[in-house]
């Protein structure tokens, strides 16, 4: 039935001519077939081998069926391996202890050979589906940021999507300083390896310090910090930044990039932007655009911070803002007070 998977059962009994039986029914399914003796064998193979499911007698001496069944639930690698059981007329009472050890079926005696593997097969194919939902779960993770993948997850559970929500947000905007003429003057596939090396890192220290990016925009990142210390996080990882692209350019390596660094804290809406086929789980609003906005006037290996990060952080001794000033920012009335964002000492 399952011969083009080749999928490996363990047979755990303690009688050998029983697991003789077994293995002859599903070694005629198409199944590898491994065989344990007792409760203590099937876990060292369990751990040390790669089982698909397990068919497993509840008397056995030593440690018996439910306890074995009960500690290969206890592992990370077999929470969802199906397991079960197989019990005769006499044994029923104890099915109640096996399901709540984790068995998924059993399997009663004397064993029916269409039964067996029927039972099996379908509880493989829902493990191998829960297998591939994880798989593709784990790739979307690399493409989602935290918060878009849990409001996803809610969505998919409950089928109302959140309503927007007004937080106050600390945002960075990191931007490669001349990354158009280094696109005219770098072989793309080259160009390509060293942006996604220099975004990584920024990924990576973006997360380090608490923050999550809710896009990429190009040749940079916009990254959001929430919560208790958000401006203060967010400042020492634009430093970091900074820090790790100076140190990349003078370690004789290949990186060309220089980063500006754009900070603002204040008030966004984070929620649903698009149409009902295609969402976008975002932070929009006047704070988002004045951080881009400030990124722009960043000199390549600086940062550029308002006047409400300054004056949230101007106690804090591992920082320095230099330089204050007023510029002109593209959609907004009034100048805007910033400040060069530097690491004290």
């Amino acid at each position: 039935m399952v011969s083009e998977q080749r999928k490996t059962v363990l047979i755990v009994d303690d009688q050998s001519t029983a697991r003789g039986v077994l293995r002859r029914m599903l070694e005629r399914a198409g199944y590898r077939v491994m065989e344990a003796e007792s409760g203590e064998q099937a876990l060292a193979l369990a751990a040390g081998s790669a089982v698909d499911a397990l068919v497993l007698d509840l008397k056995m001496p030593g440690i018996g069926g439910i306890e074995t069944c009960r500690r290969l639930r206890a592992t990370q690698r077999h929470q969802i391996t199906p397991i079960l059981v197989v019990t005769a007329l006499d044994e029923r009472q104890a099915l109640t202890s096996a399901f709540a050890a984790g068995c998924d079926d059993f399997i009663p005696k004397p064993i029916e050979p269409v039964v067996l593997e029927a039972r099996l097969h379908s509880h493989l194919q829902r493990a191998e589906l829960y297998f591939q939902l994880e798989r593709v779960r784990c790739s979307l993770n690399r493409y989602l940021s935290p918060r878009t993948r849990q409001i996803a997850e809610q969505y998919s559970e409950s089928g109302v999507l959140p309503a927007p929500q007004q937080v106050d947000v600390c945002v960075l905007f990191t931007d490669i300083r001349g990354f158009t003429q280094l696109s005219q003057d770098i072989e793309a596939e080259r160009l390509f390896a060293l942006l996604s090396g220099q975004l990584a890192t920024q990924v990576d220290l973006v997360y380090r310090h608490g923050g999550y990016v809710d896009k990429y925009a190009g040749d940079g990142v916009m990254a959001v910090f929430e919560g208790e210390g958000r401006a203060l996080r967010g400042c020492l990882c634009a430093l970091d930044i900074i820090a790790q692209a100076r140190h990349a350019g003078g370690a004789g390596g290949e990186s060309l990039f220089a980063v500006g660094c754009g900070l603002h804290q204040g008030p966004a809406v984070i929620g649903n932007i698009g149409s009902p086929e295609h969402l976008d789980y975002s932070v929009i609003g006047e704070s988002v655009n004045l951080a881009a906005r400030l990124c722009g006037f960043a000199e390549p290996m600086s940062i550029i911070a308002s006047e409400r990060v300054q004056q949230a952080l101007q106690c804090e001794s591992r920082l320095r803002f230099r330089r204050p000033r007023s510029v002109n920012v593209k959609g907004f009335r009034q100048p805007v007070a910033v400040y060069e964002l530097e690491r004290s000492g």
